[in-house]
């Protein structure tokens, strides 16, 4: 059946056309998760590392360019609806999302938008709420560049590990479509669990302050009852009786 297939996958992949539909694709991926940039980019770069067509190192340009234009356009949606509308969403993961993305914007921007490229639903949370919170954009637009390099390079280099065993063009592009699929979805659990973790001993904290504050204030008075000198514990405000 492959021996059918390939040759016509390669002759498609030979096209300068699909540099443009890998473009486009990685750019609404940046706003509009549905989309499988991941896929189609690991998917091509098996192809051209197991058939020569097309180019490798304009596949890397042209995925990284549409995946920092896509961010872009994620960031001016974001700072166009405001902080408000995106917090309302009715999809609690989506919510959640969003909520995280705010929590941590302000502390670490670079490594949320680093790490964000690489979750789907993720890095359109994260880049609509760097526009929200108004995060200057020259900031956003080198930070988003370097996410979108080695977002690129990194899903490059998961096609030439499979193509180097797989030899079978077809074959490699579906391992390495399994393989991206497989990063993005560790880690998104990896980046939940350890929100959790972080949520739940920020809480934690919180309560034990809040028992704090709520506890009187005690203060010691002498006492000497029963002719000793001792000290008692009595609230604040009340005088001892000897």
């Amino acid at each position: 059946m492959f021996d059918q297939i390939t040759p016509l996958v390669t002759e498609l992949a030979a096209s300068p056309l699909v540099y443009v539909v890998l473009f486009a694709l990685c750019l609404v991926d940046g706003f509009f998760p549905p989309v499988p940039s991941e896929s189609a980019l690991v998917a091509v770069a098996a192809i051209a590392a197991t058939s020569g067509q097309p180019v490798l190192a304009g596949v890397l340009v042209v995925a990284a360019l549409g995946a920092i234009a896509g961010d872009s356009i994620a960031y001016w949606i974001g700072r166009r609806i405001g902080l408000a509308r995106l917090a309302r969403s009715k999809r609690p993961r989506i919510a959640a999302a969003f909520a995280f993305a705010e929590r941590q914007m302000q502390r670490r921007s670079a490594s949320l938008i680093l790490i964000g490229r690489y979750i789907p639903v993720g890095r359109v949370a994260v880049n609509t709420t760097a526009g929200a919170t108004r995060l200057p954009y020259r900031r956003f637009l080198a930070i988003s560049s370097l996410a979108g390099l080695a977002w690129s390079a990194t899903s490059i280099g998961i096609a030439l590990a499979a193509s180097s065993v797989l030899h079978e063009p077809i074959v490699a592009a579906l391992v390495s479509m399994v393989v991206a699929a497989g990063l993005g979805i560790a880690v998104d659990r990896v980046i939940g669990r350890v929100t959790r973790k972080r949520d739940a001993r920020a809480a934690a904290a919180a309560a034990a302050a809040a028992v704090a504050d709520a506890a009187p204030e005690r203060s010691e008075v002498p006492d000497t009852r029963a002719g000793r000198p001792t000290t008692r514990i009595v609230p604040t405000g009340e005088i001892a009786r000897p």
